[in-house]
């Protein structure tokens, strides 16, 4: 499965119990992102992708979710599931916010950025997208 993150410059997914997630720029590259395939999502995620084809609500999406999925997490931890992750795609704001929940994984030890793009969101200015891939130990 791969995973989408939304955090802040230190890795916060969550401030003051709300999401970091909701620019409609976001969404709708997350929507490009998909290609036919299906995103998993729980109830936290679903006022994002109301009414949106291929989003499939479910509150256990992370222990169901099978390879080719890509799930969206907001408000749950990773480290849990990390085996089965082969991408991860962060979203930063380029912004610092106190946070509640952040990333328990750690993007230096098992993660290769792959790719690093920029654009300009609805609610921010500049938002950087990031792609890693799992490092395979040999």
């Amino acid at each position: 499965m791969d995973v989408i993150v939304c955090l802040d410059d230190r890795n916060g997914m969550l401030f003051n119990h709300r999401r970091q997630s909701r620019d409609r720029k976001i969404t709708e590259d997350i929507l490009c992102h998909l290609q036919g395939r299906r995103l998993l999502i729980n109830s936290f995620s679903a006022p994002l992708f109301a009414g949106k084809e291929g989003v499939v609500e479910n509150n256990s999406f992370l222990q169901k979710a099978g390879e080719g999925d890509i799930c969206f997490v907001e408000d749950q931890p990773l480290r849990p599931y990390e085996e089965k992750i082969g991408e991860l795609i962060v979203y930063r704001w380029n912004r610092r916010y106190p946070a509640d929940i952040s990333l328990d994984i750690s993007l230096s030890d098992s993660w290769q950025l792959c790719s690093r793009t920029e654009f300009a969101g609805n609610s921010h200015e500049k938002i950087t997208k990031e792609i890693y891939k799992r490092c395979r130990k040999e």
